[in-house]
């Protein structure tokens, strides 16, 4: 059958298909798909680095509560105690159609010490690594000291800023937000991260300041290469063990057990072979006894094992 032949034959079954369409009730997204062209979805794919959004704050402002907002699911660990995120988590976000990364961080603190201090530092990285931020204040508190450090510490970034007031709950907040033009980045947004008021207008806000395609390269890789969940109880060095196969502190390490709440996950090179490692909190021995931040990370680990192809169990040596 020659080339002609078979462009006919192929032509004459899309017709028949498409005849099979109409007994349904598409929408018009279904529709768009089904006229786009071969191939156009993967263009979109190889287009470049999606851009950073770095979402950053003091602790307990509510930065997870509106990352899970953004997302549409509950991803990112929360609990009503300061410090619950401790590592820069990124996940896949969109909004009206346009994809980009979300960067949620543990809680920025003036004078840190020991596992706090590390925690700072991971929040600093992520700002490093974004293209913008969005920076997070509890608008019924109002700018604090820590808060004014914060807006020091993103000024030398020169990175562009979206100024959120978290837990305005209603009209009568509203006065409170307004006070943090006092910081001098511009509009505060009103937002609910709990309710999801004012979260539509933040994120069209967000989408206007980020660029098409990141500035900053592929620093959190999406997507591909094999994943390998690094199991084990609390406190065996899965997080030692990702920092030193990465070449970098890419995860919070200390010496208090549970560590680690959200899976965090890093491209690694091994040979000719590139890996996607996700480390894990801790399985603890009763689950279901466990309260707060620690059983839900006890289920993120759950999801990680079940998206992993692999996993690698480690157990301390020193112990029976």
């Amino acid at each position: 059958m020659g080339p002609a032949a078979e462009g006919a034959l192929d032509e004459g079954v899309e017709q028949a298909l498409r005849a099979g369409l109409e007994d349904f009730e598409l929408s018009d997204e279904d529709r768009a798909l089904i006229d786009a062209e071969p191939g156009s979805q993967d263009d979109d794919d190889n287009a470049g680095p999606l851009p950073v959004l770095a979402v950053v704050g003091r602790p307990n402002v509510g930065k997870s509560t509106l990352v899970n907002r953004i997302l549409g699911r509950r991803e990112a660990v929360v609990e009503d105690v300061p410090g619950v995120t401790r590592d820069r988590v990124a996940y896949e976000a969109e909004w009206t159609g346009r994809r980009f990364t979300l960067v949620d961080t543990g809680g920025w603190e003036v004078d840190a010490k020991g596992i706090h201090l590390r925690v700072a530092e991971q929040a600093e990285v992520a700002v490093e690594l974004a293209d913008a931020v969005m920076f997070v204040v509890d608008a019924t508190v109002g700018a604090t000291d820590t808060d004014e450090a914060v807006v020091k510490m993103l000024r030398r970034s020169g990175k562009p800023v979206i100024l959120v007031a978290n837990k305005v709950d209603d009209q009568r907040a509203e006065a409170d937000a307004a006070m943090l033009w006092g910081l001098g980045l511009g509009q505060p947004w009103p937002v609910s991260a709990l309710h999801g008021r004012g979260s539509g207008d933040v994120l069209d806000e967000v989408l206007r300041v980020l660029p098409e395609v990141s500035k900053v390269g592929g620093a959190y890789e999406r997507g591909g290469p094999r994943r390998v969940a690094l199991l084990g109880r609390p406190n065996v060095g899965k997080s030692s063990l990702l920092n030193k196969l990465a070449g970098e502190e890419r995860v919070v390490v200390d010496n208090v057990a549970g560590t680690t709440r959200d899976p965090v996950d890093e491209l690694i090179r091994l040979g000719d072979t590139t890996w996607r490692f996700v480390d894990t909190a801790g399985i603890r021995r009763r689950v279901h006894q466990t309260r707060g931040a620690d059983f839900y990370a006890s289920l993120r680990t759950q999801s990680a094992l079940e998206k992993a192809e692999v996993a690698i169990v480690l157990v301390d040596a020193g112990e029976p």
